[in-house]
């Protein structure tokens, strides 16, 4: 214990900086989730055209098309997922020459030279990040898997679903997609927080910064971006 406290006074700023960013990291993601409910963002009106979409699938005799768009919305997740995995093996790899590594960046501007213990923390926080959105790559994945099911279990129009079973099939249909898009974006979200850890290979004040310029960049595209505004544009989120 003793050890633990004198270590983290004698690297108070990565400390601090490091908290700092679990804090906006989880922050965000929270923040995101709660807003979704009650104002328009990518998030909510993507599930409000999702489940117009289930709406006209309920209504097709012959759906190949929609188990195809699923179908490319897979292989997007699946590149991510796979994508992953070779950066997990590149961090593991320099994490085995660290060494090598510092010497590489100590002489660029602005670095902090840091030590092979803080070196391995900051690659160590790289490789929890990716395996976290590895994870949701990989869930999102399985969960576009049984979208896919869901659409071949939906009720044909020639078996006369009454309104109410069409609306509830349609919604519970779109609100997997959701789920399933939602992991997705969880996963690209930590792409582009593992960016702001490359700031700390630099300096811990470095890496606080880019850790707001992710949350101000993110925020703005989910909440304020010209995307969202043409999704806007349909009658139907007008009303």
């Amino acid at each position: 214990m003793e050890k633990l406290l004198l270590l983290i006074q004698n690297n108070w700023l990565n400390a601090f900086a490091i908290t700092w960013f679990l804090f906006c990291f989880r922050g965000y993601m929270y923040y995101a989730a709660s807003r979704a409910k009650h104002t328009s963002c990518l998030v909510s009106m993507l599930h409000m055209y999702r489940t117009e979409w289930m709406l006209r699938m309920m209504t097709r005799e012959v759906r190949i098309a929609d188990t195809t768009a699923i179908a490319n919305l897979e292989r997007t997740v699946a590149f991510f997922a796979s994508t992953t995995i070779l950066v997990l093996a590149g961090l593991i790899t320099v994490m085995s020459s660290a060494e090598k590594a510092i010497n590489l960046v100590q002489d660029l501007p602005f670095v902090v030279v840091a030590t092979r213990q803080e070196w391995e923390l900051k690659l160590l926080l790289l490789i929890v990040l990716f395996i976290y959105a590895f994870f949701k790559f990989t869930w999102s994945l399985r969960q576009y898997g049984f979208v896919s099911v869901m659409i071949g279990a939906a009720p044909l129009p020639a078996e006369n679903p009454s309104e109410k079973q069409v609306r509830a099939h349609a919604e519970r249909i779109a609100t997997m997609a959701s789920m399933a898009a939602n992991n997705f974006n969880l996963g690209l979200r930590t792409y582009y927080f593992s960016i702001a850890v490359l700031g700390w290979f630099m300096n811990a004040w470095g890496f606080m910064l880019l850790t707001m310029v992710i949350v101000f960049v993110l925020y703005r595209r989910e909440f304020t971006s010209t995307t969202l505004q043409t999704l806007t544009m349909s009658s139907g989120a007008e009303k």
